[in-house]
């Protein structure tokens, strides 16, 4: 008799790499467990600045050639009409507020930033990429590119990515720390859904919404080599899958994460004091 076993696939979104190794446990509660977080007005914030930057750099490539006064209306809308669960109590911000920081963000974007750029796609969907780890484990790279634009350039194709809050820019450069690990998966998409080679840095446009409004730049080279590693050193793709065959999701009370605002699973978890 020939018994077979079926795969173990775990779903693993780009943009939730970073919070898998903050916080294992709390990871697991959000993706696998079905735990549902609140969110704070500045997250909302952040969503509207980037559906109404979208829709600004969407008709640039349509050739519809809306104003970024027209493409504001995204923000007014998807920032009063917010999505999911919302505690507006959370952050130490007005709705008024929130409305003129973004405004002014989208509004410098869509007249300084986006036209130094060529755009293939805004926000483009990808296939899965499963990646066979070995004893029975599969990770399935999903997500559709959010907040992400496709680039071209002397270089060739890259990956722009959209990061907004209250350090998103620093010195007047834009923060790319932590975010190699989401544009590296999104490398390893584009080229899995395409066939195409990305061949330029990722780059990383930072929207700072706290304090004076700033957008700037930065760019990461070879994001992808965080995911798949090295000769000489394994990537965060070989550690997940360490920790999805063991079943190990450890907590991390020190984590950034680790507190009732941002995790779902607080009540539950006897790791923090």
């Amino acid at each position: 008799m020939t018994v077979t076993t079926e795969p173990y696939v775990i779903r693993v979104r780009a943009s939730s790499w970073g919070s898998l190794f903050a916080c294992a446990h709390r990871w697991e509660a959000i993706h696998l467990l079905g735990y549902t977080n609140v969110v704070g007005l500045r997250a909302v914030l952040g969503t509207a600045i980037h559906r109404s930057t979208a829709v600004f750099d969407q008709s640039r490539i349509s050739g519809e050639g809306l104003t970024p006064d027209d493409a504001a209306g995204a923000f007014v809308d998807a920032l009063r009409h917010p999505e999911g669960d919302v505690d507006l109590s959370r952050d130490d911000l007005s709705v008024g507020d929130a409305e003129r920081i973004g405004l002014a963000l989208h509004t410098t974007y869509c007249t300084e930033i986006s036209p130094l750029y060529q755009f293939k796609s805004v926000e483009m969907d990808t296939s899965p990429l499963d990646v066979d780890c070995g004893l029975g484990v599969i990770i399935r790279l999903t997500g559709t590119m959010d907040r992400a634009r496709i680039r071209e350039g002397s270089e060739g194709v890259g990956i722009a990515d959209l990061k907004s809050g209250s350090a998103a820019v620093q010195k007047g450069v834009a923060n790319t720390k932590g975010h190699s690990p989401q544009v590296g998966t999104y490398e390893l998409l584009y080229e899995h859904t395409t066939g195409e080679r990305v061949t330029a840095d990722a780059e990383i446009i930072g929207l700072k919404t706290k304090g004076k409004p700033e957008v700037a730049s930065a760019r990461i080279h070879d994001a992808r080599r965080v995911m798949v590693g090295t000769e000489t050193q394994p990537g965060l793709i070989q550690f997940a899958a360490d920790m999805f065959r063991r079943g190990d999701f450890y907590p991390n009370p020190q984590s950034l994460l680790c507190s009732e605002r941002y995790c779902p699973r607080w009540r539950d978890c006897i790791f923090h004091e």
